[in-house]
């Protein structure tokens, strides 16, 4: 007897300050269920309709064996695609595939995969947070002394007030001299209190024309960061070969790729050293995996994004193929709440510098429904202080 979709559902829930998306797929087979990660959550209402109106209904039926034929059947069916809402909703389905093949085979998926090349995932948190600059470094500090020697440091880019124009609306204002300074200033602080033995890298979410990025690389250079992540923006790629030869920096790009296009040339061309893409955002597990084979032929090395705004299921998720990949480096990671692991149990924990999972067959991590709903979905409504509206000196509003 084949084992079949029967339902497909998709849960918002808020238990912290993002809204998350689980999508859980339920079969023929009494107890059998699994959960993928499907959370956008600048857009969650959207990628709920997508999963509930339209791939539900394509799904009901179906033998769940069938990963690819199902991943290429719902990337294809709308014509348009690679776009991040539909994205994430072909991703839930998918990563619940794989959920229920592992409990299917009793194995959880990395064994699935070839199994371990290692034990556990060497992590990148977030850290550095602080008002003044002794206040970042102790910060970093306690980071150190917990077993962690990688982390992204967040580092303010904002212009004063007196140079925005008058009636300028509120909005999160990037200098990109101010920035630059103040990344010169703050790199050149770690390393006289730190050394050069802590990996310290900065996101620089694409405030910069390619210009400005290349002298930001210049000014960097002797302080040796051990990446600058999204240095430029996907539609800038082909800038990376004026970047690979005016510094020596490595380079983390991704965070933003929804289409193959915008990662094929620079893996292909070596203008990366880190891919940074969010799985969910690519579609899910299924074209992850042939992500990182593709940038292992290349010597680009994995180090997928994972902030807070992912579902312990899509951590898992991650985790599982950073296990199976001989090219995974790093993994983006942040410490959960015990209310988030009391909605999902089983889910990856931290210890020292390194993440790890369960051997539980599947993803290991289970979802508590009655739970989630106590905390609704939030919404995300863009307001003029946060950094995703973000407008130059003069008021022109740019992406970051």
């Amino acid at each position: 007897m084949s084992v079949k979709v029967t339902d497909v559902k998709c849960f918002i829930t808020a238990p912290g300050v993002c809204d998350l998306l689980v999508v859980k797929v339920e079969t023929n087979q009494p107890g059998l269920y699994g959960l993928g990660c499907a959370t956008f959550t600048q857009r969650g209402f959207a990628v709920k309709t997508a999963v509930d109106e339209y791939l539900r209904p394509m799904m009901i039926g179906r033998d769940v064996a069938y990963i690819e034929d199902a991943w290429q059947q719902m990337m294809g069916s709308s014509y348009w695609r690679n776009g991040p809402v539909l994205n994430n909703a072909i991703s839930g389905v998918d990563e619940a595939l794989w959920d229920i093949k592992g409990k299917m085979a009793g194995m959880p998926v990395y064994e699935l995969l070839g199994g371990k090349c290692r034990e556990g995932v060497q992590i990148m948190p977030h850290g550095g947070g602080g008002r003044t600059l002794e206040e970042m470094g102790d910060n970093i500090e306690k980071l150190l002394a917990q077993g962690l020697d990688w982390m992204r440091v967040g580092i303010p880019c904002e212009c004063p007030d007196e140079i925005k124009p008058k009636g300028a609306p509120v909005a999160y204002y990037l200098n990109p001299d101010q920035a630059r300074e103040n990344y010169v200033t703050v790199f050149k602080y770690l390393r006289e209190r730190f050394g050069y033995r802590p990996n310290f890298g900065i996101d620089i979410h694409e405030r910069f024309t390619p210009t400005e990025a290349i002298r930001l690389c210049k000014d960097l250079e002797p302080y040796k960061p051990a990446f600058l992540e999204d240095l430029l923006a996907p539609e800038d790629a082909a800038w990376f070969d004026n970047v690979r030869a005016a510094t020596s920096i490595p380079m983390a790009m991704g965070e933003l790729f929804v289409n193959p296009l915008e990662y094929r040339d620079l893996v292909a061309g070596r203008k990366i050293d880190y891919m940074r893409a969010h799985i969910s955002m690519l579609g899910g597990f299924t074209p992850a995996k042939k992500l990182a084979a593709f940038c292992e032929v290349y010597s680009v090395k994995t180090a997928w994004h994972g902030p807070h705004d992912i579902t312990p299921v899509g951590m898992a998720a991650q985790l599982h193929l950073d296990l199976a990949s001989p090219n995974c480096a790093l993994q983006e990671f942040g410490d959960v709440s015990d209310l988030v692991r009391e909605i999902f149990p089983g889910a990856p924990w931290r210890e020292g510098g390194y993440a790890y999972v369960n051997d539980k067959p599947g993803w290991g991590v289970d979802f508590n429904e009655e739970l989630a709903a106590k905390y609704p979905a939030k919404g995300y409504v863009m307001t003029g202080s946060m950094g995703f509206l973000a407008r130059r000196p003069d008021g022109t509003a740019v992406r970051s």
